[in-house]
This record gives C-alpha cells, structure tokens and sequence, in this order.
C-alpha cells in the first residue's frame, strides 16, 4: 500500500523519473552513433556517452534524496528507489556496451547488432514516455505489454545473433569472445528495460 495523498501530491517525482528516463533515450541514441562510426570516431564518442551515464546517476541521487526528505511520497519509498534504481541500470547497461566496443578496437559488428539495439532504442523511448503517466496511473498495461513483446522481439535476434556467431559468421576466437561478450550486453540491456516494467507494474498494482 502506498502512501499517495491527492491532496499532497508531489508531482516533482514523476518529473524526476521522468528525467532518469530520458537518460536511458540519450545513451540508446549516443550508442547507436557510436555503433555506427569508425574506431577513430568510438574514441570521440564515447565520452558523451560517458557523461550520460554520470547524468544519470545524478538523478537518481536526487531521485533518492527527495524520498528521503519527503514524509509523504506519491507511492510506497522502496518502490521509487527500487524504480530509479532500475532505470539506472538501464543507462548502465548501454553506457558498458559502448565501452567494450572501444575497449575491444572491434572493427565492425554484426549487422543484426543494430537490429538489437534498435529493439533497445523503442524500449528507451516508451519507457521515457511511460514515466509520468505514473501519476495518474493510466494506460500503464499497455506500456508493459508493449515492452515484453519487444523484449521478445530482442530475444529473437539475441538467439539469432549467437546462431551466426557460432555458426562461422565470425571465425578468429578471440573475435568471437568480443562479440559474443556485446551481443550478450545489449541483451542485458534489453533485460534491463523489462525489469523497469515489472516495476511500474507491481506499483499499478499495489495502487489499484
């Protein structure tokens, strides 16, 4: 049960998840153009990608110190920690992928790599889009089916990926170690996304 008061509402967490969220978006966008660019081009990009991540960690510190100076939150604390967290991880996650590329001097990528990442980038954006309809509490389903169904979309091609990988799309072991290790973090990421919609759904729930 949560602790939401209407006539106490404060709406500067919504904004604040809000914010987190479109975090997530920039590191998708960052990554794909990052993916996209030559070894010389990953070295310039990844710093902005770099700064993303630590952008984000700052809302969700400010995410953490307004529950914390707050005797009335819209829902339960744990869950708006337990929120921010995860929408954290989701920048992380895609912040990480962008540094093993750079790490590994790939020369180039699978191309259903983009296709991954493109599954990565809607997950991104809905979930950016999703944030402040917590505070009314509407059209929450559809935002968590929507994110499986792309979850599952991504598992395909993961599958997919580590088909051809094995299958002699990439010969040299090391190689293979590199881009089964990016292959397995983008869906990581992927992961990462559902697990905010398993989230906000325990929260819709609790608050119906």
């Amino acid at each position: 049960m949560g602790f939401f008061r209407p006539s106490s509402r404060d709406d500067a967490f919504f904004q604040l998840l809000a914010d987190s969220a479109r975090q997530a978006v920039a590191a998708a966008e960052v990554l794909t153009e990052l993916l996209a660019s030559d070894a010389a081009g990953r070295e310039r990009i990844l710093p902005r990608l770099k700064d993303i991540e630590h952008e984000a960690d700052e809302a969700t510190h400010a995410i953490i110190h307004k529950v914390n100076s707050s005797f009335v939150t819209p829902f339960d604390h744990g869950d708006i920690v337990e929120l921010a967290a995860s929408l954290d991880d989701c920048t992380d996650a895609l912040e990480q992928v962008g540094q093993m590329v750079v790490l590994y001097r790939m020369d180039g990528l699978m191309p259903d790599v983009t296709r991954q990442l493109e599954v990565i980038t809607r997950m991104a954006a809905l979930t950016a889009e999703t944030m402040p309809r917590l505070a009314t509490m509407k059209e929450l389903p559809e935002y968590w089916v929507e994110i499986n169904r792309l979850e599952n979309e991504g598992d395909v091609i993961h599958r997919t990926l580590l088909r051809d990988l094995f299958g002699g799309a990439v010969t040299d072991p090391i190689e293979v170690i590199k881009h089964k290790d990016i292959i397995e973090r983008l869906e990581q990421a992927a992961d990462a996304f559902e697990t905010v919609a398993h989230r906000v759904e325990t929260i819709a729930i609790k608050e119906s």
